[in-house]
């Protein structure tokens, strides 16, 4: 809600209607794209009904086979951000070591799923034994560790990668990013998806140990999903038979109705949800 210098998201002005991804029905249009019984994904409100004057952010829905749910993560934004980051950024190869942050949240099990499908070793931190249990019991994870439990996160990742790592996929920021960079392989490569340590401080951590970024020769790179929609097709394709097949699992924590967002909204960021946060304003 605050104001974020060069934010690719406009601030929440009191008194709007907030707008998020969501699955929805289309009951009037008069765009020729769309007709009245569309399925679509994309950028809507939190509200009943919504009047989308532009949709360049909507995508039609045509395999209704899988749950609707779907369209809001694995196959819907983070799902997206996962498949960019990881395979554009990190450049996987069979056998290196991965280490995913925030693993079991919308975007960080899928990255660790494809990361296994893509024959790496696979670790996730995540911030209770639930969590855990979900990574390796559940997700596929080789490893996984309860970040509030370690006392030192440098020796957690030593413990968990005697070798280094070679992929970090950033979804925390903050001490865990600290961490990592020392732990990293030469040559490693970091994708930066997002930094939830950080949004709520009133000063952001310092990261002390960025030194490593140039000692190892480490790529580290950041990117912005919204700009790689237009790969959409592409990744549908890739993504669809493995979830078809059973090969990708995904966790959902559904919240019944619109009164409900705001309870929903809390348990996200205090980290309460377990898997992709949704509310299910009504059923189409």
């Amino acid at each position: 809600m605050k104001k974020l210098e060069g934010s690719y998201f406009e601030s929440i002005q009191p008194g709007t209607v907030l707008s998020g991804f969501g699955v929805s029905k289309v009951v009037d249009s008069d765009h020729p794209d769309y007709k009245t019984g569309d399925l679509v994904w994309g950028i809507t409100f939190w509200e009943e009904y919504s009047q989308i004057a532009s949709p360049s952010f909507l995508f039609k829905i045509e395999d209704t086979s899988i749950p609707l749910s779907y369209y809001t993560g694995i196959l819907g934004m983070p799902g997206m951000t996962a498949y960019v980051g990881f395979y554009d950024i990190c450049s996987p190869k069979k056998g290196e070591r991965v280490f995913v942050s925030a693993a079991s949240g919308a975007v960080g099990q899928l990255v660790g799923q494809l990361a296994k499908l893509a024959g790496c070793y696979v670790v996730g931190s995540a911030g209770s034994s639930e969590k855990v249990a979900l990574l390796k019991n559940k997700l596929g994870f080789d490893e996984a560790f309860n970040y509030k439990e370690e006392e030192n996160l440098n020796a957690a990742l030593k413990r968990c990668f005697p070798e280094g790592i070679d992929i970090y996929f950033e979804n925390v920021g903050g001490k865990m990013l600290d961490a990592v960079l020392p732990n990293m392989r030469d040559c490693g490569r970091i994708a930066a998806c997002g930094m939830i340590s950080q949004y709520n401080l009133k000063e952001p951590e310092g990261v002390h140990n960025l030194i490593y970024v140039v000692m190892r020769q480490i790529r580290f790179e950041g990117f912005i999903v919204l700009n790689h929609f237009h790969r959409y097709p592409e990744f549908l394709n890739m993504v669809m038979g493995p979830i078809k097949d059973g090969k990708i699992t995904y966790v959902e924590d559904i919240a019944e109705g619109l009164e409900s967002a705001p309870a929903a909204l809390v348990a996200l960021s205090s980290g309460r949800s377990v898997g992709k946060q949704l509310v299910r304003v009504s059923t189409v």
